[in-house]
């Protein structure tokens, strides 16, 4: 056998295999699929799809309106949430806001000790500050008035007080001030890298 008559049976055999496959292919058994036409619908049915289909669109306008409802509900409830874009911004709203409270009673609330923030529920998160001022005990009830009196939602996580050794009968107070932001104001949480 030479070299020529076993490249030429190579090739019969190549091209019967080729010409084997082509007819399995166009006879059926390849990747074709008949598909299946369905029966056309009946104009009874046809038009009991349309008529529910038509109730359907008839609830919009009254969903419209419990929607619009329920926004303007909920843009009065949240009203009080402090206006900021970030957690640190919120905690600066939150520092200005017992700055100028406590600049209103007669009390220099300069510094801040600590800052925090938490989830709260599903929607909403707590950041709080806190602060540590010398006042006299008349100021310091002046000054818990007129935080609430605020319009955002604001709330004091602890008050401690300590007694002054002076004369005027100064108080040191310790306050952490909290108020409401949004939660998707909270950075997400990266967990470790996974090789």
């Amino acid at each position: 056998m030479s070299l020529g008559t076993l490249d030429r049976r190579t090739l019969f055999i190549l091209l019967g295999g080729l010409l084997a496959l082509a007819i399995l292919y166009f006879a059926g058994f390849g990747g074709h699929q008949a598909t299946v036409v369905a029966a056309s619908d009946s104009i009874p049915l046809a038009e009991r799809r349309l008529t529910h289909l038509r109730a359907v669109a008839a609830t919009v306008p009254g969903k419209e309106g419990v929607l619009k409802a329920a926004a303007a509900e909920l843009q009065t409830r949240e009203k009080g949430l402090l206006k900021a874009d970030t957690i640190p911004q919120a905690q600066a709203l939150l520092l200005g806001v017992i700055r100028s409270v406590g600049a209103a009673n007669g009390i220099d609330a300069r510094g801040m000790e600590d800052q925090r923030f938490k989830p709260m529920g599903n929607d909403y998160a707590e950041v709080s500050v806190t602060v540590s001022f010398l006042c006299g005990i008349e100021q310091l009830v002046n000054f818990m008035a007129a935080l609430a009196n605020e319009p955002e939602l604001l709330a004091t996580n602890s008050i401690q007080i300590s007694g002054g050794a002076d004369k005027k009968k100064n108080i040191q107070v310790r306050l952490s001030l909290s108020g409401v932001v949004p939660k998707k104001l909270i950075p997400e949480k990266k967990g470790p890298v996974a090789f």
